[in-house]
């Protein structure tokens, strides 16, 4: 008799105000199975996985764990029954040590049979599956002190905790190193050796390939179809997800002169934590690309220049004139601007609508006789979401509401809108599906185009080399080198990021 999947999800159906969020969705995932879930933002992977997280309540449809129909009535039902969701965001409490956050929800309560578990006893257990998922640490260590790819493996140690037998993790190499990432594919490889089903969703499709059994595509709120892993390629998985073919270079070709005249010239620019000063000219019309590894410090300098951080020593130059930006406001006002690292934390007001945060930079400019010009404003933002195609119900829609590549794409827009003179883009598309890259992708190239210096930082090599006309890599806050554009390979950026030794990536 054959043995029934681990999990079926059959027929599900979400319904949200004004918006078919999914449309009888089905997906099977067997035991040791790794099933990669892609889609574009908005294609509905993070409702069908609330759903089965207990987070969100299905319209229509069932759930069916070895056969057997459930009903998952919330978060804690859903882990009853072996499911465990793994954040993009993780969701630790950094003012806990690893121990209590590992049984932080799924503590022994004090009445009838069940007792409080000792301190030592929850020391204890963390241990064991500190050790389970390789991780040496004290479990009394603050959460606070921890590097993203070791916060990621206690997260996977609490749903362990919790007997997961289906795991899902969203976008978990976001914010990892290499190094970090490797050693978070050799867990994932460990646990399926142990039936644990894992359900992957990534826009990394080297990871998707590398990992997965099985790969499940969305979009629109349907299923789009299913590869298996042997047969899913870049090209076919991107069709499915669009629904067509992307039409043309996924990287826009541009022209490139070498003639042009500097815009931003840095010399000997000192940041805090740097122990050597950067320098550095950006051309106008370029996108001038910065690799590295987590910690480098290109984030830092990028911060620099647009005035969160102060420069140390040093000078810079904007348009021949003398540039020394003490807040944002001041690099703003100069026509600098910034697309931050963490959209939600630094680059929006999630609960401001969407024509709020497009005019939100320039505010002033939209007032007349000291009252805020609602009309203006909304047909601004409308301009912005009619060029970067931005999928909201309308500008009065809050940002909150938006996927993660239209949120990407208000943090564009909103630029935009200032007609910057340089852009300083921090991964900007970290967690954006393919589509929405080859717009934005279209978009950064017709600024350089249209004269606009783009600073690039990106930790996605085929961005960096597709995208740059130079690239600038940087190591232990310094740099280590400059790559004209007719030398750049990945081995020579992967051996400038690691100090010349060998080119570091995905291990099979």
């Amino acid at each position: 008799m054959t043995e029934p999947p681990l999990l079926a999800m059959r027929a599900i159906s979400k319904r949200f105000p004004g918006v078919l969020a999914l449309a009888d969705v089905s997906l099977t995932l067997g035991a040791g199975e790794v099933l990669a879930l892609m889609g574009e933002n908005g294609a509905g992977k993070s409702t069908l996985m609330k759903i089965l997280g207990g987070a969100l309540r299905p319209d229509s449809g069932e759930i069916l764990i070895d056969g057997r129909k459930v009903e998952l009535d919330g978060v804690r039902s859903a882990k009853g029954f072996g499911i465990a969701l793994i954040h993009q965001e993780l969701m630790l409490a950094p003012n806990l040590d690893i121990a209590s956050n590992i049984f932080l929800g799924s503590e022994p309560g004090s009445g009838g049979s069940l007792r409080p578990l000792a301190r030592a006893d929850v020391k204890r257990r963390a241990k064991a599956l500190l050790d389970r998922v390789g991780l040496a640490l004290d479990p009394s260590t603050p959460v606070s002190r921890l590097t993203a790819g070791q916060m990621q493996m206690v997260e996977i140690a609490k749903a362990l905790s919790v007997n997961a037998r289906i795991l899902i993790m969203d976008e978990p190499t976001s914010s990892l190193t290499s190094g970090e990432s490797e050693h978070l594919f050799r867990i994932i490889r460990q646990l399926k050796s142990e039936r644990i089903g894992i359900i992957y969703i990534s826009h990394r499709m080297e990871e998707v390939f590398l990992l997965s059994d099985r790969v499940t595509v969305l979009r629109d709120g349907r299923h789009a179809g299913e590869l298996s892993g042997s047969d899913a390629t870049h090209d076919r998985v991107v069709a499915m997800m669009v629904g067509r073919e992307l039409s043309g270079q996924y990287f826009p070709s541009r022209s490139r002169t070498e003639t042009r005249e500097p815009v931003l010239e840095v010399d000997e620019l000192l940041v805090a934590g740097a122990r050597h000063g950067v320098s550095f000219q950006a051309l106008r019309g370029e996108i001038l690309g910065f690799a590295g590894l987590v910690g480098a410090g290109r984030t830092e300098l990028m911060e620099t220049l647009f005035g969160v951080r102060p420069a140390l020593a040093g000078t810079m130059t904007l348009s021949g004139a003398a540039y020394r930006p003490l807040r944002p406001r001041d690099a703003i006002q100069r026509g600098v601007c910034l697309v931050p690292e963490d959209r939600k934390r630094h680059g929006l007001v999630l609960r401001m609508s969407v024509a709020e945060n497009t005019s939100l930079p320039g505010i002033g400019g939209y007032t007349r006789s000291g009252f805020l010009d609602r009309k203006r404003e909304k047909q601004v933002a409308e301009q912005e979401c009619k060029r970067l195609r931005i999928k909201s119900r309308s500008t009065e829609q809050p940002v909150a509401d938006l996927s993660g590549g239209n949120q990407q794409k208000v943090v564009l827009g909103k630029w935009l809108a200032m007609r910057p003179e340089v852009l300083i883009c921090d991964e900007p598309t970290r967690g954006v599906d393919v589509g929405a890259k080859a717009e934005i992708y279209r978009h950064l190239a017709a600024l350089a185009e249209g004269g606009v210096t783009v600073l690039l930082v990106s930790s996605d090599m085929e961005e960096i080399m597709g995208m740059s006309d130079r690239v600038i890599v940087m190591r232990e806050r310094r740099i280590e080198a400059v790559i004209e554009h007719s030398a750049l390979t990945q081995e020579a950026i992967a051996r400038s990021m690691t100090g010349g030794g060998e080119p570091q990536g995905l291990v099979a």
